[in-house]
């Protein structure tokens, strides 16, 4: 697989939320910012330089590259440590994110779709990883059992046939999602929602 048909890891976290927002950022190229995004923009800043440091026995790559040309998923990592153990070292990834831990798995599944990166680059299991949270200040152990593997898998599935069909979703409006995006003004998802309110009208009639 070329590098240019792996799928960003970003786009799981975006198709998971959103479909229609992860064609418009992937796809379209479209994107606008918010508080929310510049936020997390600034909380990226250290972790998207690449280094290598060693304290207290773990080391710790920042803005490593991953990629699986089998999943054909490809990204950075915001941190990987790599901790001593009985059989070696063991990668152990770390996401930042602005805010609080969220209902959803849209996170964990992005950090999961680095762990599988990872084992497939190293040929060794990656059981667990953390997300750290910019509001709470504290790392959030994910581990990566059978459901969010699933889970993830499906994603990655679902996004390649959308980057495959080249065709943005349409989504109705749905105010908690919505309004939390910084894209709403380029979605227009009242206008969709109201578009699609015409073309049943009008199907109902041709059925008549």
């Amino acid at each position: 697989m070329e590098d240019d048909d792996l799928i960003p890891l970003s786009a799981l976290q975006h198709y998971l939320y959103c479909p229609r927002q992860c064609a418009l950022i992937h796809l379209e190229q479209q994107w606008e910012d918010n508080a929310q995004t510049a936020e997390g923009r600034l909380l990226h800043e250290r972790a998207d330089k690449p280094a290598m440091e060693t304290r207290r026995g773990v080391r710790t790559a920042s803005a490593m590259v991953l990629a699986s040309p089998r999943l054909g998923i490809a990204g950075v990592a915001d941190i990987v440590e790599f901790h001593e153990g009985p059989d070696g070292e063991r990668a152990y990834p770390v996401e930042y994110k602005r805010g609080r831990p969220k209902a959803h798995r849209v996170d964990e599944v992005q950090l999961c779709a680095q762990a599988l990166c990872l084992e497939d680059m190293l040929g060794a299991a990656i059981p667990e990883g953390a997300l750290y949270y910019g509001k709470t200040r504290r790392r959030r152990p994910v581990a990566f059992d059978d459901a969010l593997r699933r889970l993830t898998l499906e994603t990655i599935a679902a996004a390649r046939a959308m980057f495959d069909s080249r065709q943005t979703p349409r989504m109705g409006y749905e105010a908690r999602r919505c309004d939390a995006c910084s894209l709403l003004e380029r979605c227009r998802p009242r206008l969709l929602d109201r578009a699609q309110s015409v073309d049943q009208w009008l199907k109902q009639q041709w059925d008549a």
